[in-house]
């Protein structure tokens, strides 16, 4: 089966290209194009070679969900995963409310997207080859997924991601800030670290403190602006 091809739609350009290097790590998909506006969004699907977009919310001629609504309007109905830092419940359910099938916050780790991803995919392509449901259990599953984390063994999906959000939110963090501001012990901080900083996602310096004379590592988001 063909790869699902990809539309990223995200107006800060480090962004951009993150997220066009991540659904080139994703098995089944290829990038097709990146849109910086609402405009040029709307001329790359009125050609018709995108499977689904991966939407930002704010650009800076239009909210990405007056995208959907003028695709949709246009009879376009090219599948759409919102990828975003707009956290009120109302964006959140009026994406759902206009068909938008997946949202993901920023920042992100990959595992998070590919999880995502992979789950929209079983879905789409079971809806292809005509597949039915056995039973309610199986419609509440489709309706509402529990994607199951791929991150390594021995890490959490949700930790992950919240180790990406202290990284994001200021530059310059040691395991042992990490650690407290978790709740967890320097082990476990540092080996979400050091998975962030060998998947390329943070990055590794020394901060020297003055007294000890000893640095310490200090790691730094790089993958989102």
């Amino acid at each position: 089966m063909p790869d699902l091809r990809v539309l990223v739609v995200e107006d800060d350009p480090v962004a951009a290209e993150a997220h066009r290097t991540y659904v080139e790590r994703l098995p089944g998909f290829t990038c097709v194009g990146i849109a910086g506006t609402a405009g040029r969004a709307l001329q790359v699907l009125a050609r018709g070679n995108v499977d689904v977009v991966l939407l930002d919310m704010h650009l800076p001629d239009g909210h990405g969900l007056d995208i959907v609504r003028r695709m949709r309007a246009l009879g376009n109905q090219t599948d759409v995963v919102a990828v975003t830092s707009a956290r009120e419940v109302a964006a959140v359910q009026a994406a759902a409310r206009i068909g938008v099938v997946q949202y993901v916050l920023k920042p992100f780790a990959f595992e998070t997207l590919r999880d995502r991803m992979s789950a929209y995919a079983r879905q789409r392509r079971a809806a292809e080859a005509g597949q039915v449901v056995a039973d309610q259990d199986e419609v509440d599953r489709l309706l509402h997924p529990a994607t199951v984390s791929s991150v390594p063994k021995g890490l959490a999906g949700g930790v992950l991601d919240r180790v990406v959000q202290l990284l994001a939110d200021r530059e310059g963090w040691t395991a042992e800030e990490v650690a407290a501001s978790l709740g967890t012990s320097r082990i476990t901080a540092r080996r979400y670290l050091e998975h962030l900083a060998d998947q390329g996602q943070a990055l590794r310096t020394q901060r020297y403190d003055g007294r000890s004379g000893r640095p310490k590592v200090e790691y730094s988001w790089v993958s989102e602006s």
